[in-house]
Parts: C-alpha cells; structure tokens; sequence
C-alpha cells in the first residue's frame, strides 16, 4: 500500500513538474514572439524597389492606432498578418507615398474592412489627396465589394471585379436589440432614472421598440452620413445622384456584373491573373516579374516612435469609460480608464518637453464620474498654459463629449457620432427571478429605512426613486455645466441640443458643438501654431505602448478567447457583451446606446 502511495506521489510530482517545465517554455516562446512583432511593429522597410505599388488589402479591422485591434497569437506565431492595422499607420504610409518616386500607385484589394464611417472618411480624403499628387490608384473586388469598401474604392482612377463578383451598396440601416422581453421572462426589472428625451441608452432595457424620439434622432444622423457618402460616391465615379439612388434601391449586390460596367459602378470585370496583368502593365514590369507590392506596415515611418526634445502629445481615448481597470467590459484594462488618464494628463501637464496636446476621442462615453476626473485634469492642464484640442473620430459622445467639450478647439469630421449629452442611472431589481423563478426568499433585518438601498433582489421605495432621480439631475445639470462653459455658451443653449440627442459631425458643427470639420493632423497643426512650433514640429502618442510581456500575454489569451467565443455565438455575440456589460458599469452613466449600422 505505501508503494503504490508512493508511485501516486511521485508521479504526481513527476507530472506536476512536466507541466511547469511546459508551461514555463510556452510563456518564453510567448514572449520572445510578442517582442519580436513588438520590435517589428511600424518599422520602415529599406527594401522598396522601383516600380513598387502600395498594397491596401482591406481584410479586416481598421483601428485608432496601430496595435490596436484583436490580435491572435497562433497567427503571430506562424506569421499570419490578419491582425488589424492602425488608422495612423495607414495615413502616413499613403502621405509618404505621394514623394516616393519608387512608389508608381496604389492598389486596392477589396476584402471587407471593419471601420466605422468616419476612420473611412478619414482614410478617403487620404487617398484623394495622393491622387492629386499625379499617381494612380486601382482598386479590384474577387468575391464582391462592400459598402464601405466601396466607398474608398470610388476614389480609385479604376474599379475591377470577377466576372462573377458582385457590388453592395445598399444605405445604411441601424440594429438595436431590445432586451425588455428577454429580462421579463428570467424575472430581471431594470429600473431606470435618466435626464433626457433622446436618451435612449436605457429604451433596450425598459422599453419593447425603439421610441418615436429615438427614431427621429438616427433618422437624421443616419441620413446626413449617408448623404454625405453617397454624394463622394457618385460624384467620383461621375453618376447622377438620382441615378446612384435607383441603383442602390435595386437590390446592386443581384445584378448581373456586366449591368454593373454599364451603369458605370465599376470599369470592368476581370479574374485575379488579369488584374495582375494590369498592374504590371501600370509599372511596366515583364510579365515573369512578381508585383512589387509594399505593405503599409512595413513602408509607414514609426508612428509609435519615442522622440526626444520638444513635441506635441498626441493622447488617444478610446473605448468606453471607466474609472478603474476592474470595470473594464471584460474586467480588464480595455477602454478608458479613469484613473490611469488622469494620471497621464498629469504627466504631460509636468513634462517640460510637451508643449502642447491634442486629446484623440473615440469613445461612446461611460461612467459619469471618470468623465468628470478626466474633465478637471484636462482643465488643470489647460490652467498650465499649453493649447489643448480635441479631434474626434468615430465617436465623441456622451461622456466622450464631457471629456471633449472643454478644449480650446473642437474638431470631428463630418460623418463622426457626437452630441448625446444626457445622463441616466440604472439598477437592476432581480426581486422577480429570486422569488418567483428560483424560489429564493431575501430576509432582510435593517436599522434605517434606506439601509437596504442598493439590495438587488429589492425594488426602489418611491422615495429612493426620487432620491435617485435628483441624483442624476444634478449629474445632468452639471454635464451642461461643464459644456456651457467649454463652447462658451450659456447653459440652457446647450440644454436646448442636449437632451441626450445624438448628432453627426455636420450639424455639430452647425449648432456649435464643435469648431472645425478637420482630421486629427488639422488638430495638431492647431495645437503647433498656437504652441509657436516652426513646421517641422515632432509629435508623439500616448500612452506608450505597454513593454510588460505578462500582461500582452493575458490581453491576447482574453482576445483569443473572445474571438472563438464571438465565432461560436455569431449576431448573439454583441448580445451577450451587453449583457455581460451591465453588471460592471457604474449605476450612474453617460453613454450613448449600442448601434449596429449596416
């Protein structure tokens, strides 16, 4: 019998070992890759021949900054590139190929790139400015072009498909799910307070259908970026507006390719191997010469370059807000995090060597109380005497309004999501499913006659109703507050836009929400000038990206998980992360709702 205890021991031992000693070999090999892409990521390649092209190959996401999007470490591994790439790695690769005289042109692959409105904007004023350099652009779809592929593919001299592609451009249309009858039938009441007609962040979980208000509301922020695609569109490939409407009410994606040539949508049809051949025709190589094709990863000068002496501080918020890193949506670090912003604005304010900011806003908003964290130190570094802008992307609204409306300078482009100023709170009452659906009976003995406030399986008292409802008033008020005094405006002008409504770049620009219509390089170029920097000022982004290979390790393995989970799940996915969401976000809340734009 001790034999055999000993045999178990000693095996276990034997086994236990193995396993550290695998575990161990598999973190080295782990982190040796991830310093190896880390010390490849944005470097300039010396290799670019004559007669080269820059190769646009839009597969997949298109995100704020290079390093940015989901990143798979079995792909990393075996070299794979579907990682997604930075939208600043993008711009300076098409800007250094406009005076690259190795550079002929760029060529387009349409693959479906995952990139709201305004990042395609941004990328399509881009490309229209290298065009008007002199040089070419071609684009080409195998399986067929998408929307917002096509939209940047307009731009391009000349649009090829296969011979049995196809085209959608169909408009835009929004998804919201509405949970109320799903939380209804597991016993869940969400008990809402907010401050704002249109704010309609709250409608999925106390309403079955989207309100009239908020019909209304993305009807016409929805309408205006389209127009204003729609408009690029046709006017680039020379087709009356009239009659790109006609082709986008007729179902484009079932047309016969050969309607899709004669009604100029595209230029011609073409299989893999011909295009190749037209190409090379373009750069004048043989045709047993390969493509000289240049990835804009390897060609864009280092965007995440760490400069020395005086420069301007380029910030990036993106991602809902938080305050701690435990409140993340995955209880993790993505997104903004309150504390750790405002640390860093601190920082910037201190380093004698910034001489200016320009705040990059991505967000959706989030927790009221980091916006307002943000907001001070934002102000305090303003009180330094350095020039503050913000530039917004894709979204600034909500709480990334809050943490936008103080900058001496606005900017958004004009298919940018902003606006949302509005407040509302949210606790979820589970009195329902404990009782009724599990049986489970809540005793409670308390001193006080709010003690149990905040209790979960109990429904608000009217009073604490009421008590929570002036609570988020002041929230409210102090939100206009703080934007009346950022536009300089009275406050109840600016109650006048708010109500929680949401506005496109356009008209917030027309109502005074922001400044200028202009990118992120319009906003440095602001910042520099106020700053008294001569024209080869140096930038530098923030915050630096992380150098802790422990942490880039679980960030992957989480990603890598929600990526096999997001697989399995399929349009339940988004679904459940909202779900999941709930339960971590702060009861108090400035955040616009989730939006599924088709």
């Amino acid at each position: 019998m001790m034999k055999k205890f000993l045999l178990i021991v000693c095996g276990s031992f034997v086994g236990t070992t193995i396993a550290l000693i695998v575990f161990m070999l598999t973190s080295v090999v782990m982190s040796i890759a991830i310093m190896s892409l880390g010390s490849q990521m944005g470097k300039a390649s010396s290799s670019v021949q004559k007669s080269s092209i820059l190769y646009l190959k839009l597969n997949g996401e298109i995100a704020e900054r290079e390093g940015g999007g989901d990143v798979s470490m079995l792909d990393m591994m075996q070299g794979n590139n579907t990682s997604s790439i930075g939208l600043n790695t993008l711009l300076a690769s098409i800007d250094k190929a406009k005076t690259d005289k190795k550079i002929e042109g760029i060529y387009i692959e349409c693959e479906g790139a995952s990139a709201a409105p305004a990042t395609l904007f941004t990328l399509r004023k881009a490309l229209k400015s290298f065009k008007q350099s002199g040089k070419w652009i071609y684009a080409y779809g195998n399986e067929g072009i998408d929307q917002g592929d096509y939209y940047l593919a307009s731009v391009a001299d000349s649009i090829f498909i296969n011979p049995v592609g196809a085209v959608d451009v169909h408009g835009m249309a929004s998804a919201v799910p509405y949970f109320k009858k799903l939380l209804d039938k597991v016993g869940v009441e969400m008990q809402v307070i907010r401050v704002g007609t249109f704010k309609s962040a709250v409608e999925p979980y106390m309403l079955e259908d989207m309100s009239e208000a908020n019909r209304l509301q993305t009807e016409h922020y929805m309408g205006s970026i389209w127009h204003n695609m729609r408009d690029s569109m046709a006017a680039d490939r020379k087709i009356d507006i009239a009659k790109f409407d006609q082709m986008t009410d007729s179902m484009l994606v079932t047309l016969e390719p050969d309607s899709l040539v004669k009604n100029k949508i595209v230029d011609g049809l073409c299989y893999p191997v011909d295009m190749e051949a037209r190409l090379k025709t373009l750069t004048k190589l043989d045709k047993d010469d390969d493509l000289r094709l240049v990835d804009p990863a390897d060609y864009a000068p280092d965007v995440e370059e760490t400069v020395s002496g005086d420069h301007i501080a380029v910030l990036y918020a993106v991602g809902e807000i938080v305050q701690t890193s435990d409140e993340g949506p995955m209880g993790g670090t993505d997104g903004i995090v309150g504390e750790k912003m405002v640390k860093q604005i601190k920082d910037l304010q201190d380093d004698e060597h910034v001489k200016g900011l320009v705040l990059r806003v991505n967000s959706p908003g989030g927790s009221a109380f980091a916006s307002e964290q943000i907001w001070k130190a934002l102000e305090d570094f303003k009180a330094s005497g350095k020039p503050l802008a913000v530039s917004m992307g894709d979204y600034a609204a909500s709480g990334g309004y809050y943490i936008s409306s103080g900058a001496q300078r606005v900017f958004a482009e004009p298919t940018t999501i902003t606006g949302s100023i509005g407040i509302f709170g949210m606790i979820p009452c589970y009195e329902e499913l404990a009782e009724n659906k599990l049986g489970v009976h809540m005793a409670t003995v308390k001193t006080n006659e709010n003690a149990d406030f905040g209790i979960m399986t109990k429904r608000m008292t009217p009073s604490q109703r009421n008590a929570m409802q002036l609570m988020v008033n002041r929230g409210y008020d102090l939100f206009t507050k703080r934007c009346a005094q950022g536009r300089h405006v009275t406050q109840d002008s600016i109650k006048h836009i708010a109500e929680g409504r949401v506005w496109d770049g356009m008209t917030a620009l027309k109502i005074g929400l922001v400044d200028e219509l202009g990118s992120l390089e319009s906003a440095i170029k602001w910042v520099a000038q106020k700053a008294n920097m001569k024209k080869d000022y140096k930038t530098q982004n923030y915050p630096a990206p992380s150098t802790d290979w422990r942490a880039m390790l679980n960030q992957m393995m989480a990603q890598q998980y929600e990526l096999k989970l997001q697989g399995q799940m399929g349009m339940l996915y988004n679904w459940h992360k909202e779900l999941q969401r709930m339960g971590k976000r702060d009861h108090i809340l400035c955040l616009m709702p989730e939006t599924l734009i088709y």
